[in-house]
């Protein structure tokens, strides 16, 4: 049954709100868990729909489940399967990086080329080509890789562009190959040190030798084991920043600053007050906002996932600021829904021209990717009257409860089900 988010913005947020484990961690960190013969336990997972997509996807390929209230429990002491299906990994792209782990206990893996937000293209050439040079044959047809590696071995591996899918992938699975594997010009994102801690934490031996050198000594098995997932981040940013449109007063709590770092200096730009605290980060919003130009980087750059909540707090700054996407080809695509709602957007290439205008006006609207969610979430916070946001599908692959949290804090939300029009409690 369809969903969508009735919003009234102009509801100033105050109060305290608590982040929920990270989705790109907590994604990495279930993928992690195929290497090991026994239990996995995992704590502060959060409970969206990626994580479901992931959890399913682990059942399919004959691992046990349990989803407690306060632990999810992975058992892989048997993998029954090594074809990983269409339906699942379509939905999300993050689904294909079971192949080498899948491929490392098996000696064979098959999985579909992903799928996912619909945010520009992501080729999975990093990869396959690092699998290969750790002595894997790869085959493509039929819209299916298969992978097939009676052993793994130690390489070395560089990419041209510091790729989190392709270092989370080749990492976990090379942290059981025979030897030792170098990946160069890795990326350095907070979730993949998570993904590392874990997997260390299990028994493997995985450094960074400098910013974006890694080191993977492989070892023979991996130990049973638990570990409590890091904060989002990304969720924790999302809060900061509808804190600033609203004016408002909200402190976002279990979130590391440093992790921030870049939004934070951002806001400051901007015109809010940021203070930072040990495991916290309170944001005073201030008008007028002031305009500024961003720069999507990898990290410790301006991430890219907080590129389209950021323009949409831009979207009602004093003056015109330039928003310049370098990670993905195609993630100005929401702009279009900023503009039914009076946003003053152009794009240009790879940047957008955001004209800041008096006010925006509540309009229904639909969510085309998971951040996309988040900025037009946003947008409807600060928008004069009544918005409704379709494609919740979108947002709730990577919030949980989103709405809920938001409502905590004072907005004015509610979800509501299309087609019989009665009230989701």
């Amino acid at each position: 049954m369809m969903e969508k988010l009735v919003i009234e913005g102009g509801k100033r947020l105050a109060g305290n709100v608590k982040v929920s484990g990270s989705k790109n961690a907590a994604l990495s960190i279930l993928v992690a868990s195929l290497l090991i013969k026994g239990k996995t336990i995992l704590y502060n997972v959060p409970r969206i729909g990626d994580v479901w997509t992931m959890l399913d996807m682990l059942r399919e390929l004959g691992v046990k489940v349990s989803v407690e209230k306060e632990f999810v429990e992975i058992d892989a002491s048997v993998i029954e399967k090594y074809e990983a299906p269409y339906e699942l990994v379509k939905k999300m792209r993050a689904s294909f990086n079971v192949l080498g782990p899948v491929l490392a206990r098996c000696g064979r893996a098959r999985v579909p080329l992903p799928g996912g937000c619909d945010i520009g293209t992501r080729p999975v050439d990093y990869h396959l080509k690092g699998l290969q040079a750790m002595g894997a044959e790869i085959k493509m047809e039929h819209g299916y890789v298969e992978a097939i590696a009676p052993h793994l071995k130690g390489t070395e591996i560089y990419f041209d562009f510091p790729s989190v899918g392709a270092t989370c992938h080749l990492a976990t699975t090379a942290a059981v190959a025979e030897g030792i594997t170098y990946i160069r010009n890795a990326a350095e994102e907070p979730e993949i040190h998570d993904l590392f801690n874990f997997l260390n934490n299990a028994g493997a031996q995985i450094r960074y030798i400098d910013s974006r050198e890694i080191e993977i000594k492989g070892v023979e098995s991996l130990k049973e084991t638990s570990y409590s997932i890091m904060p989002d981040r990304m969720e924790a940013g999302t809060f900061m920043i509808a804190a600033a449109i609203t004016e408002g007063d909200v402190t976002i709590e279990g979130i590391d600053p440093q992790y921030l770092k870049p939004v934070i200096d951002k806001l400051r730009e901007v015109g809010c007050e940021v203070l930072e605290f040990e495991n916290a980060v309170r944001v005073i919003g201030r008008k007028p906002i002031k305009p500024t130009n961003i720069v999507t980087f990898p990290h410790p750059g301006f991430p890219t996932d907080m590129q389209q909540p950021f323009t949409a707090l831009l979207t009602i700054a004093d003056g015109i600021s330039m928003v310049t996407e370098t990670v993905y080809d195609s993630r100005f695509k929401y702009l279009s829904e900023l503009a039914r709602m009076g946003a003053d957007v152009k794009v240009e290439g790879r940047t957008a021209i955001v004209k800041g205008v008096p006010e925006l006006t509540g309009a229904p609207v639909t969510i085309t990717d998971l951040r996309a969610g988040a900025a037009l979430v946003i947008a409807a916070l600060a928008a004069k009257g009544i918005s409704e946001l379709s494609g919740l599908e979108n947002l709730d692959r990577g919030y949980e409860d989103l709405e809920g949290k938001l409502n905590s804090l004072g907005a004015s939300i509610k979800r509501i089900r299309e087609e019989s029009k009665e009230w989701v409690l």
